[in-house]
Formats: C-alpha cells, structure tokens, sequence
C-alpha cells in the first residue's frame, strides 16, 4: 500500500515536467506547421485570419460554459481589450507570419527565447519591474538582457561555417527538395530577422498589457476569447488590404488547413491550460526554464525532414541567448525569494509582537 502511495505521489510530482515538454513540443509543432504552410504559399495575414476564427471557436464555449457569472464588461474595458487585442494579438501574429517566410522554423523558434527579456525590459521602462545594479541579482538581470539580446542578433546575422555532422543529405538530395527549403538572400534574412523580432517585441508588451487587463476582469478564458475574436476581426480587415486574390482565401484538405486547425486549437487552447495549471504549481520561473526546448526539437526536426543547415554561428547564438535567459531568471527568482523571505520575517515580527503584548497583559 505504501509503495502504491508513493508512486502516485512521484507521478503526481512529475506532472509539471510532463506538461512543460508537452507544451514545448506544441510550441515546436507550431513554428514547423506554420512553416509548412506559409512555404507551400498560404498568405501569412490570411493564416492570422483562419488561426484566430478557429481559436474564438474552440474557446467560445468553455467561456460561455465555465465563466457565464463572471463579472460584467463595461464599454470602457471592452475598449481596452479591443486596443490590447489590436497591439499584441494581431500585430504580433502578423509579423511573426510575414518574417517566417523569409526565414526558418529554427530561427523562429530561436526568436522566442528573446520574449522574457524583452518582456523584463518593457516592465522596466513603464516602472512595473524594479532593479537594483548595486546588487548581484540585478547586475545578473541586466547582464543576461544584454547577452541574450547579443545572442539573437549573433543568430541572425552570424552563420559561420556549416555543421557537417548535422547534413542529413547528399548535395545531389538538397538540390531536389520540396518548396519547404530555398535559399535565402542577405536581404530576406535581414529582413526577416528584424520583423520577426518586431513580433516578439509586440507580443512582449502585449504580456506587459495583459496583466492589467487581467486585474480588471479576472475571467481568464472569456478573455482570451475575446481577445482572439477581436484579433480575427482587426486581421481579417488587414488581409483584405493585403490580399485582394479571392482564391488566397481558398482552404483544402492539406496542409494550409491543418497548420491553421493546430495553431488555432492546439497551441491557443490545449497550451494554454497546461501554462496556467504548471503556473499554479510550481511559478512563472518553472515555466519559463522549458522555452528553450521549443528550439532544440524544432532544430532536431527540421534537420531531419526539411534538410535546414545549422551553422556554428547559430549555435553560438543560441548558446548566449539561453545563458541570457537563465541570468535573467536567476536574478529574478533570487529578487522574488528575498521578497518573500522579507514578508515571512515581518509577519513574524508581528506575531512575536502580538504575543509580547498579551503575555504583558
């Protein structure tokens, strides 16, 4: 009986774990679906349009289900959610789509890992995130911001040379592959890199923004619909700008529809759900550890089934954005122990305060 006990108990404790390589290998499904599609010739802003519809879809009716008591929305907030939807969803998404065609799915991936610094960086300069240089924490933050952001350009503008042991096929192979892989000009790369980077600044305010609007209105799922709902509408308008072809427009039975199906439903709904319970149990800090995973399998997968080409530079690139990363969250996580440490002593302080009191009374 013991033994059953304990090994429900070691399950349960690898739970967080299981979920955190779930959702990362989602993340990773992501940025080679989204490759897939936008390179076989989807509009990347009709691809924003169909992701958002199918995610409002799959969201609606466990908002309507799970927060029909909630509290009410009043015309002010829902501005600012229609605002925040505008700034972070759709501008984000859309740049993503559009750099993504000039670059790989690696390199997205990559990207990503650039998101809780920029973030840390955003908080910073709207004074939602403090930081101290006299002390080591701090000098840790502010040093890992900088790595990591030197990593992300290192990536994308230092290839150096190939690896060899990671070219899975002869020349003779690579030179008939699929539309998935083409050569990208110095331009088009730059190009890519800036926007995709643009994205992730987008999305890093959007995460700034959301915790205020979460404030306001708790209901998380309802509010995430919302949000996709708004984003569908802004990015439909914005397509139609784009895109005036009718048969863009067009979704078969291939991979366009699937890409958009798997981002929309999978990685809004299913990622979404694992994030907030892994929060739950183990911090934000847990959590953000995982992301450079999404980057590792993306790699490993592309290698093998799109032929792409790691160079050592991106490697290196890789290496001091990951280390960037960790002293961010080092720093972070030895801020918030010290806070924590602090308020634990004070309310000691206050009980041991209290006791004197009566036991001189």
């Amino acid at each position: 009986m013991k033994s059953l006990l304990r090994g429900a108990m070691a399950m349960e404790n690898q739970k967080p774990y299981i979920s955190m390589l779930f959702v990362q290998c989602i993340y990773a499904g992501m940025a080679l679906f989204s490759k897939a599609a936008i390179a076989k010739g989807m509009n990347p802003y009709v691809f924003v349009v169909y992701r958002q519809a199918f995610a409002t879809v799959a969201l609606a009716p466990f908002a309507f289900f799970l927060e029909s008591k909630q509290t009410s929305l009043s015309y002010n907030l829902l501005c600012k959610i229609f605002l925040v939807s505008l700034c972070g969803l759709t501008l984000s998404l859309n740049l993503y789509y559009v750099a993504i065609n000039y670059t790989t799915a690696t390199f997205a991936a990559a990207t990503t890992n650039t998101i809780p610094v920029l973030t840390f960086i955003i908080a910073v300069c709207l004074r939602m995130e403090s930081i101290s240089i006299r002390r080591l924490p701090g000098i840790s933050k502010v040093l890992g911001s900088v790595i990591s952001l030197s990593g992300a350009l290192v990536f994308a503008f230092v290839k150096g040379p190939p690896i060899n042991f990671m070219n899975w096929y002869p020349a003779t192979q690579k030179q008939t592959s699929d539309s998935l892989i083409k050569s990208y000009s110095v331009g088009e790369w730059i190009k890519g890199s800036l926007i995709m980077i643009s994205a992730n600044t987008a999305w890093s305010f959007w995460l700034v923004l959301q915790g205020r609007i979460v404030k306001q209105y708790p209901a998380k799922i309802r509010l995430t619909a919302l949000q996709c709902f708004f984003s569908c509408i802004q990015s439909t308008f914005w397509a139609i700008a784009a895109e005036r072809n009718p048969s863009a427009w067009k979704l078969g039975w291939d991979v366009h529809l699937l890409s958009v199906a798997y981002c929309g439903v999978i990685v809004t709904g299913i990622t979404y759900w694992l994030q907030v319970w892994t929060i739950e149990k183990k911090g934000p800090v847990f959590t953000a550890i995982f992301t450079p995973l999404a980057l590792v399998i993306t790699a490993i997968v592309s290698a093998f089934l799109w032929k792409e080409t790691l160079h050592w530079g991106s490697v290196g690139g890789v290496v001091l954005l990951v280390g960037g990363l960790y002293s961010v969250l080092w720093g972070k996580k030895r801020e918030d122990g010290k806070v924590v440490t602090n308020e634990q002593n004070a309310d000691t302080n206050k009980e041991e305060i209290v006791l004197e009191c009566i036991t001189h009374q």
